[in-house]
């Protein structure tokens, strides 16, 4: 196998560890957890995404996107940065654990004490994808997904959602600890310069506010839903969007390692040919697995989410028709991050906040089930909104590929 191609498998094989580490995760602690106590430890878990969600825009995103020699100090200063900015986030998780009460607050508090080790565990992955090493994100990330695994297996039925966050959160050290020692000979001998993540004009600041406005305002919707609602609709949403872990493999890939790739091909409409396969290829998974977890008796769902798999099912067909519809439109995002970063910002500012409006006028009619089909429709409408703009998309010429980066002697 080609070098090119060994990447390539390095990368899907990496995402899959990464995204079943996540499902496996919620599996195991729903059915450890009561439904109320997965409630709990769903809307610890959502916040976490956000968290991810961010530190993956502003900093993973634009790390991927760069080329040439000074690879190894951008990685090394997006290590810097993340471990800075996630114990500054820490800290206030923290206050906020001391500020809830009762086994919620416990749980935040326990988020806020591990956030550091698991943000930059997952922020290498990045480095290595830039580096076009992804075989060393294996590695780690590997080691991550052996050990949370372990470490949940002995906790005790019923065990509260603090100390599973707490427990979930320390595993990560060895894989942590692993990576950092893999990405050594890429950042020996260069310094640190955190003083470009807080200039003005930041590619991250961009991938930041798209992010907000996409993903992490969905997820901000559905954790509002706990605090206005009931905390047992976040079960059912997660629990839900839990089932579907497979396909997020592959929407993680495409998002965190596709620019890299993607970007070799020649010219827009090579560019264009390669994500529309893939778009495709995405859709029929998307609704083929829907199909799949639709028919899947309720002895076995129960045994995947416990108590969690009653609502959960309910909200199966809506949950499968947004991620078919969501591979189409991470292609197309994908397709424009490529060719022209700065295309995508109000595309995602628009189509994501009328997701969150039609979640939230969905709950409000028709309960949990009309919170989901909000969500497909709002994915619907940014999958066909992202094509027409590849469509009026005028890019120039490709430019010659820079060498690939070695270590440092």
């Amino acid at each position: 196998m080609s070098r090119r191609g060994l990447a390539a498998v390095s990368s899907v094989l990496d995402q899959a560890a990464s995204s079943a580490t996540n499902i496996l995760v919620l599996v195991l602690a729903a059915r450890l957890s009561s439904a109320s106590g997965f409630a709990d430890f769903s809307m610890v878990y959502v916040a976490f995404s956000v968290l991810l969600g961010l530190n993956m825009a502003y900093v993973g995103q634009s790390v991927v996107l760069e080329k040439g020699e000074r690879l190894g100090a951008v990685c090394r200063s997006a290590v810097g940065f993340t471990g800075a900015a996630s114990a500054a986030a820490g800290a206030l998780l923290v206050l906020v654990g001391l500020a809830l009460p009762g086994p919620a607050g416990r749980a935040f508090l326990a988020l806020g004490l591990v956030l550091p080790l698991v943000l930059l565990q997952d922020g290498l992955r990045y480095c290595f994808s830039a580096l076009r090493v992804p075989e060393r994100a294996l590695a780690a990330d590997a080691l991550r997904l052996v050990c949370v695994l372990a470490a949940l297996a002995v906790q005790p039925q019923g065990a509260s959602a603090g100390r599973l966050v707490l427990v979930w959160g320390l595993s990560a050290l060895p894989a942590l600890a692993l990576g950092l020692w893999l990405l050594r000979p890429y950042v020996r001998g260069v310094r640190a310069d955190l003083r470009p993540y807080l200039r003005r004009g930041h590619l991250g600041q961009r991938f930041v506010v798209e992010f907000a406005v996409g993903n992490g305002s969905s997820q901000l919707a559905v954790l509002g839903l706990g605090v206005f609602a009931t905390p047992l609709a976040v079960g059912a949403l997660r629990g839900a969007t839990t089932l579907f872990g497979p396909l997020n493999v592959l929407f993680n890939s495409a998002n965190a390692f596709g620019p890299p790739v993607v970007g070799r091909a020649r010219g827009k409409r090579g560019v264009v040919r390669l994500t529309a396969l893939m778009g495709g290829a995405l859709a029929l998974l998307g609704a083929g697995w829907g199909a799949v977890l639709y028919a899947l008796p309720d002895r076995v769902g129960r045994r995947l989410l416990g108590d969690t798999w009653e609502a959960a099912a309910a909200l199966l067909p809506a949950t499968g028709a947004q991620y078919a519809v969501m591979g189409l439109g991470t292609c197309a995002l994908l397709t424009l991050r490529v060719l022209n970063p700065r295309a995508t910002l109000s595309l995602q500012v628009v189509f994501s906040l009328l997701s969150v409006g039609l979640l939230v006028g969905g709950y409000v009619l028709w309960g949990v089930a009309g919170a989901a089909w909000g969500l497909a429709l709002g994915s619907a409408a940014k999958a066909g909104a992202g094509w027409l703009r590849v469509a009026r998309l005028k890019v120039p010429a490709p430019a010659a590929e820079p060498d690939r980066p070695v270590p440092a002697a």
